[in-house]
């Protein structure tokens, strides 16, 4: 017998969304980096309001993919 292993749609489609959930976890952890140094620099009050609103729109988009990740990994388990 041989021992063939196939790969289904169903499991790329739980590694793809671990992937894309591990990269909006890195996103994440980015911005609580960035924030956290922002905030030990004592910027004042407008200078570290401008730097949250840069980190803002990536971690919005960070929490997206994470969630789309998982919901990946939930609809690969569900249909697999």
């Amino acid at each position: 017998m041989e021992n063939s292993q196939t790969t289904s749609i169903f499991d790329m489609l739980i590694w793809g969304g671990a992937s894309l959930s591990l990269a909006g976890l890195a996103g994440l952890i980015w911005c609580i980096i960035f924030v956290a140094r922002a905030r030990r620099a004592k910027l004042p009050e407008e200078e570290l309001r401008d730097k949250l609103k840069k980190a803002l729109p990536l971690n919005l988009a960070s929490l997206f993919l994470s969630v789309i990740g998982l919901m990946l990994v939930i609809l690969g388990i569900f249909l697999a």
